[in-house]
């Protein structure tokens, strides 16, 4: 049996958490919001028009209303995950690879892939940059691929 140099068990856990309420989100929603209240009172569009409009900002104003929290902990032997009342975990020994897609609005999707083949999504909001988790995986001797604008 070959020699495998075994991977040092990191010290600290990694831990990754953000809110609901993020700036980004706050413009975002903010400016289609006065967007559509231009439309309506400047431009004479029919209420109904903008009322139909203002439908998918809906999901977003109770997200920055609720303002809840998710996030990705790695620690030497499991990785959990929670996003509003959902939560998750497995242990690092099932874990085959953990898969980084980018997806064509630039939002990086983490699946973990497990020995068995079953795959596990981790939820958007929770996945912490790339950059950052990367790393983190592979520290604890998980191996890593990145796929750029597949349809995974």
């Amino acid at each position: 049996m070959p020699d495998t140099p075994e991977t040092p068990a990191p010290a600290e856990d990694y831990s990754f958490s953000r809110r609901g309420r993020s700036k980004t989100a706050m413009l975002a929603t903010g400016g289609w919001l006065a967007a559509l209240v231009v439309l309506w009172l400047v431009l004479d569009a029919a209420l109904w028009l903008v009322a139909l409009l203002a439908l998918p900002a809906l999901p977003a104003v109770v997200d920055l209303i609720r303002n809840p929290l998710a996030g990705l902990r790695i620690s030497r032997n499991r990785v959990e995950w929670f996003s509003g009342g959902l939560t998750g975990e497995a242990d690092l020994s099932e874990i085959d690879r953990v898969r980084f897609d980018t997806r064509w609005d630039f939002s990086v999707r983490a699946t973990l892939i497990l020995r068995s083949g079953k795959r596990i999504r981790l939820p958007q909001e929770a996945t912490p940059p790339h950059a950052e988790a990367d790393p983190a995986f592979q520290m604890r001797g998980l191996r890593t691929e990145r796929h750029h604008f597949t349809a995974f």
